[in-house]
Order: structure tokens, then C-alpha cells, then sequence
């Protein structure tokens, strides 16, 4: 288990970031700045994060060739944009399916959780006229189905790889690994479709999840075994909401991920407004994305020492600020400030959703944490697409700019309540130290 939970109505997160808070003022500069060298030399994290390398460039080149696949065989654009729904709607099952990772034991339910996913993709190379095409559209929710349980039992499982001490470092190198493949895996994707078509990808995307089911056989973590079958009330997918809800802090960061990435996805949707009004061909938006994908890079490396640093709460409240701002800026028609604006959205967007995951981790039992981290998932990402739609509804009606305003300020107050809550924890510390 991470930690006992809190019955005395304490915000569990204020012990943690009070222990964050002094190993960052008491651990040598030097020693922090070493902190992702010493994860890496970790023999299972090193593992993990290459899986999760190996993992996200099949899933990156398949999630555009696949669009691309269907529109070539149907010509239908509505059709194509059925993949990315297909591929994303299991999340909203996500506090369901995260109960798997918590009634077996998790190692082995990754390696077959990747085989049966190798296996399923193998059947893709069967698909060559539009009348194929129900097997890719069986496979798609399957593939993200199994993308939710896989994401649920490795967040589970790696708090016994790295310890809670390296939680914010390993989650800030996942987030360098993840964003770092999507910088080049769409590109590698459309160039093998483009030679070999969409059986190709598919099989690309196939070996990726058998060398990751290997590299999860290899780990060496201690996985703990399930509880038994007669406790019923750990059984309950419930339970994840539960602990989310009756946790004080969990319940201020996932809430304030939800709703800075409802306001990402609004943000999102406008995205060709803003290239339209830079005066750039709609292609331009994806030297934005690479802009952007760089920042949130630059974001994962420095996550580590800055939670050390910050603390949860602070981090997330600096990170949302930071996109409050630069999200605002993109309504101003320059190439500079449009490229410094996505690098700053890169950077701040990752930081409320690290420190959120990092704070599950740490706060949640071990029997919990399956089920636990995939409602959080769900709660934090679901809103993305409620705002691309928003977004895209909003974008037909009225000019973009004063809409990048308004979130900007929305931002904003969302940063508002974990700051005061941090502030309010270092004064009620500070009174505690130094009592009258």
C-alpha cells in the first residue's frame, strides 16, 4: 500500500507536499539535479519507460493511419473522424474497467493485456475494401479499452518500481517519452502507410505491444497480490470515486485537471482559427503542435524537481496560471508570440495533470489504486473532448480571439483555489513552527 488514508480530516496532500517541500530545501541542489539520472539507472523504470516509448509510437502512427485509412477506402470524412471517437470512448468507462487492475495481479495482466492487443491488430491485415471495414471499427474500441486498463494497472504497479520519492520524476520522463513520440510517430505512421498501407501500420503497431508485453516480463517488481474475492467492498468500482471524493486534496487537483483540460480542448478547436488569422495555410498548425509537443518535453524533464520544489498544489497552480496566460496571448495575430504561447501551453498544461496523478499515487492504497487512477484519467480527460466540441461549436458562431481571452481568465480562476489552498497550508505550517 502507498500510505494509510486519512480519517481525521486532514488534507492528506499537505502531509505530502510538507515532505515534498523538505526534501527539496534540505536535499543538495546537486543531488535533485541527479534525481531523473538515478530513476534511470533503476533497472524496472528504465523498463517501463522504454515500454512506454515502444507502447506510444505504435499507438501514435495508429491513430492517424487510421483516419487516413478509412477515408481512402470510403472517401467519407465523417467516417475518418469515427476513429479517434472509437478509439477514445472506452476512457469514459475508465473507473470500470480500472477495477480489473485491482482484482488480479498486475504484471501479468499487462503482458496479456499487449499479446491480446498484438493479436487483435494481426487480424487488420484482412481489411482492403470499405466492406472490411467493421473489423477495424471492432478493433478500435478494444484497442482503447485495453489502452485504459493497461494505463490503470501500470500506474499501479510502478509506485513499487520507483518508490513514492521518484513518482513526480518517473511521471514527468512518462510525459517527455509520451509527448516526445508523438513528435515523430504520426510522420513515421503516414510515411509506412503510404508505402505499405494501413496492414503495415498495423503490424508495426502489433510488434510495438509484443516487444512491450516482453519488456513487462522482464520487470522484476513486486506485485501484490489481489484482494480476496469475498471482500466485496474493495470489489466496488465505486470505491475509486469514493476516495477521490472523500480526499481533500485529490478532490481540488483532479477536479482542476478536468477543467483546465475542458478549457485545453476548447483551445484546441481554435486552433486553425488562430493559423487563419496568422495569415498560414491550415497546414501551419502542425509546426504549432511540434512547437507545443516540444514545451510539454521540456515540462515532463523539469517536473521532478519543481513538485520537490512547489509541491502538488503549487505546481499545478503554476502550471494552469502559466497556460491562463499563454493561452490568452495566442489571440494576438504574431508568429512570435504564437510560437512562445505554445511552447508556454506545452509547458504549463502537463503540470495540473503530473501533479494530480503523482498525488493518486501517493494518497490511494495499493487495493485502490487501479480503479482509483483510471476514474481520475477519466475525470481529468473527458473534458477534452467536451471542449473540442464546445470549441468547434463556438468557433462557427464568433470571432476567436475574445474566446482565447475568456479562457484565458477561466484559467485563471481555476489556478486560484489550489494556490490559496498552498498558501494556506505554508501559513498554517509557519503557525505551527513558530507558535505565539
Amino acid at each position: 500500500m502507498n500510505g494509510p488514508e486519512n480519517t481525521d480530516g486532514t488534507d492528506g496532500t499537505e502531509g505530502a507536499e510538507g515532505a515534498e517541500g523538505a526534501d527539496g530545501a534540505n536535499t543538495p541542489t546537486g543531488a535533485r539535479s541527479w534525481a531523473v539520472v538515478r530513476l534511470l539507472r533503476q533497472r524496472d523504470a528504465g523498463l517501463y519507460l522504454v515500454g512506454v516509448v515502444v507502447s506510444g509510437f505504435g499507438t501514435s502512427a495508429l491513430w492517424l493511419a487510421s483516419g487516413v485509412w478509412v477515408k481512402d477506402l470510403t472517401g467519407s470524412d465523417p467516417l475518418a473522424a469515427l476513429c479517434l471517437l472509437a478509439m477514445w470512448a472506452p476512457t469514459l468507462a475508465g473507473p470500470l474497467l480500472g477495477t480489473l487492475a485491482d482484482r488480479v495481479r498486475r504484471r501479468p495482466l499487462l503482458i496479456g493485456t499487449n499479446l491480446v492487443m498484438a493479436a487483435l491488430l494481426l487480424t487488420l491485415v484482412t481489411v482492403e475494401a470499405p466492406g472490411d471495414l467493421w473489423l477495424l471499427f471492432a478493433v478500435l474500441p478494444a484497442y482503447g479499452a485495453a489502452g485504459v486498463v493497461h494505463d490503470a494497472a501500470e500506474s499501479a504497479l510502478v509506485v513499487s518500481a520507483v518508490g513514492p520519492a521518484l513518482l513526480g520524476d518517473f511521471n514527468g520522463l512518462r510525459m517527455t517519452a509520451t509527448e516526445g513520440t508523438k513528435l515523430v510517430a504520426p510522420l513515421a505512421g503516414a510515411g509506412l502507410y503510404a508505402a505499405y498501407g494501413g496492414a503495415g501500420v498495423a503490424l508495426l503497431d502489433a510488434l510495438t505491444f509484443v516487444l512491450a508485453a516482453a519488456l513487462y516480463a522482464a520487470l522484476r517488481v513486486h506485485d501484490s497480490p489481489p484482494p480476496p474475492r469475498g471482500t466485496v467492498r474493495r470489489a466496488r468500482t465505486a470505491e475509486g470515486v469514493r476516495h477521490l471524493w472523500a480526499h481533500p486534496g485529490l478532490r481540488l487537483l483532479v477536479p482542476a485537471g478536468g477543467a483546465t483540460m475542458l478549457c485545453a480542448g476548447v483551445n484546441g478547436a481554435l486552433v486553425y482559427a488562430v493559423v487563419e488569422g496568422l495569415g498560414h495555410a491550415p497546414a501551419y498548425a502542425g509546426v504549432l503542435a511540434a512547437v507545443q509537443g516540444a514545451g510539454s518535453v521540456a515540462a515532463g524533464l523539469a517536473s521532478g524537481p519543481a513538485l520537490r520544489r512547489l509541491g502538488e498544489r503549487r505546481f499545478a497552480a503554476a502550471g494552469i496560471a502559466l497556460t491562463a496566460v499563454a493561452v490568452a496571448l495566442r489571440a494576438v495575430p504574431s508568429d512570435p508570440v504564437a510560437w512562445v504561447s505554445g511552447a508556454a501551453i506545452g509547458a504549463g498544461l502537463p503540470c495540473v495533470l503530473i501533479a494530480a496523478l503523482t498525488a493518486v499515487q501517493r494518497a490511494t492504497p495499493d487495493a485502490l489504486l487501479g480503479r482509483t487512477a483510471a476514474t481520475a484519467s477519466t475525470l481529468m480527460y473527458a473534458p477534452n473532448v467536451f471542449g473540442l466540441a464546445l470549441g468547434a461549436a463556438l468557433v462557427a458562431l464568433v470571432d476567436h480571439r475574445p474566446v482565447l481571452v475568456v479562457l484565458g481568465v477561466v484559467l485563471l480562476v481555476v489556478a486560484v483555489q489550489p494556490a490559496l489552498r498552498a498558501a494556506r497550508t505554508d501559513s498554517r505550517s509557519s503557525s505551527e513552527a513558530n507558535p505565539a
